[in-house]
C-alpha cells in the first residue's frame, strides 16, 4: 500500500531569522533567569573559628590551605561592579630566589626565606669558603670572618695573589643578615674591610659609600653565595639564636577609622622610591608622571567601570591613562611616609584609602 506524505519547500532564510529571534529573546531574558550572586561575596559573614578539643595536640594540626589575614583597612569599600579578586596565595613567593639586587650604592642578596633559616646557611657558606666565623651577633645580624690573608681558599675567593706578602693589607669579610622589605624575605650583604691586625671584637657595620671596586667584589661574593645557598635548599636548618634578630616589618600601613591614611617605610629615600616604583608596576597601576626629587607620582587609579566606555571599546585603541590620584613621599623623623590624594582636576570617587591598601599589598 502506498502512502502519500505532504511535502513543502522550506525557506532557509526564514529558518535562520527564527533561530536568531529565539537567541536574542533568550539573551535578553538571561539576566532574569540567572540569579545575581555578586552580593554574596560582599555580604558574606565570617564563620566560627574551628576549635580543637582540650585533649588534642595542637602541634599535629595545621591549615592545609592557609587564608591570608585581611584587615578592615585593606578591604576598602566593595561594590558589585568591582568585586575584588581572591588574595593570591603565591604572592609571597618570589619569581626568582637568590637574586643580587643593587640600588644607590647598596647591594644585597634577596632570599625568599626568613632570617632564622638564612643565618645558619650564611655561616656554613663562610666556613665552606675558608673565611671562617671569628665573631657573630645574631641580634645585630652580623657575622665576621677570620683574617682572609691566612686562608688559601679565602684568598682565591677574593682574587688575592697566591703568595702572601708581608706588607699586604689585612682583610676581613662581614656578612649582614636582615629581614627584607617584602614579607618572609631576607637580605644578605657582604663587605670586605681592611684592618690593622686580627680584630678581637665585632667591627661596627659601616654605611659609607663603597667604591666601584667594592661593589664589584660584593657582587662576585653574593653571586657565589647565591649558588651555594641554592645547592643547600634540601638541607636547610633553623637557628634559635637568630630569633633575637630585629624582625619588625620595614613597611607598615597606618589607618584611622578603618581607612588607610599612610604607609610608613623604615628605608632611606632612594630605596623607598625604588620599592614604590616596583609596587606600582607589579600592581599594574599606570603612572602618568613622576618626579623623584620632589617625591611624587601622578597615577591613574580609576575603578574598572570608569575605564570602560562600553561598546566603543571594540572599535578603538585603549584609552590613555588619566591623572586621577597623587602619591607623595616625604621623610619625617627618619621614616619615609607615603600618602595618597585625589588629583585636583578629578571629580570621581576619592579612592585614596584603596590606593594605599593595594600599594601596601605589593610593597609588603
Amino acid at each position: 500500500m502506498a502512502f502519500l506524505f505532504r511535502t513543502e519547500k522550506k525557506d532557509p532564510i526564514a529558518a535562520t531569522l527564527k533561530v536568531a529571534g529565539i537567541s536574542a529573546l533568550l539573551a535578553a531574558s538571561g539576566c532574569s533567569l540567572l540569579e545575581d550572586r555578586s552580593e554574596r561575596y560582599v555580604d558574606a559573614r565570617e564563620g566560627e573559628e574551628l576549635r580543637l578539643p582540650a585533649t588534642a595536640d595542637e602541634t599535629r594540626f595545621g591549615q592545609v590551605m592557609p587564608i591570608r589575614e585581611v584587615t578592615t583597612a585593606d578591604s576598602g569599600r566593595m561594590y558589585r561592579e568591582s568585586i575584588p579578586a581572591p588574595p593570591d596565595m603565591t604572592s609571597e613567593i618570589l619569581d626568582e630566589n637568590y637574586v643580587v639586587e643593587e640600588l644607590d650604592g647598596q647591594m644585597w642578596l634577596l632570599v625568599n626565606d626568613v632570617p632564622g633559616r638564612v643565618w645558619p646557611a650564611v655561616s656554613s657558606y663562610m666556613n665552606d669558603r675558608g673565611l671562617g666565623v671569628a665573631q657573630d651577633s645574631p641580634q645585630l645580624g652580623l657575622l665576621q670572618s677570620e683574617l682572609v690573608n691566612f686562608s688559601k681558599r679565602a684568598r682565591t675567593l677574593l682574587q688575592l695573589d697566591e703568595a702572601p706578602a708581608a706588607d699586604e693589607p689585612r682583610l676581613v669579610v662581614q656578612a649582614r643578615v636582615a629581614p627584607g622589605v617584602r614579607r618572609k624575605t631576607t637580605e644578605v650583604q657582604l663587605r670586605v674591610y681592611e684592618v690593622n691586625g686580627n680584630p678581637d671584637e665585632l667591627l661596627p657595620w659601616r654605611s659609607a659609600d663603597p667604591s666601584q671596586e667594592d661593589l664589584d667584589t660584593s657582587e662576585r661574593l653574593l653571586t657565589d653565595m647565591g649558588e651555594f645557598l641554592r645547592g643547600r635548599d634540601e638541607s636547610k636548618s633553623y637557628s634559635r639564636a637568630a630569633l633575637g634578630m630585629v624582625s619588625e616589618p620595614l613597611v607598615r600601613l597606618n589607618s584611622e577609622n578603618e581607612q588607610a591614611v599612610a604607609i610608613e617605610m623604615d628605608l632611606d629615600y632612594g630605596r623607598g622610591w625604588s620599592e614604590v616604583s616596583r609596587a606600582l608596576d607589579e600592581a599594574e597601576i599606570p603612572v602618568v608622571d613622576l618626579n623623584r626629587s620632589a617625591g611624587w607620582f601622578n597615577v591613574d587609579f580609576r575603578d574598572e567601570s570608569e575605564r570602560e566606555s562600553g561598546w566603543f571599546d571594540w572599535f578603538g585603541d585603549d584609552e590613555a591613562p588619566q591623572h586621577t590620584f597623587d602619591l607623595s613621599l616625604e621623610e619625617q623623623d627618619g621614616v619615609l611616609i607615603v600618602t595618597a590624594s585625589r588629583a585636583p582636576g578629578y571629580d570621581g570617587e576619592d579612592r585614596s584609602p584603596e590606593l594605599l591598601s593595594e600599594l601596601f599589598d605589593y610593597l609588603y
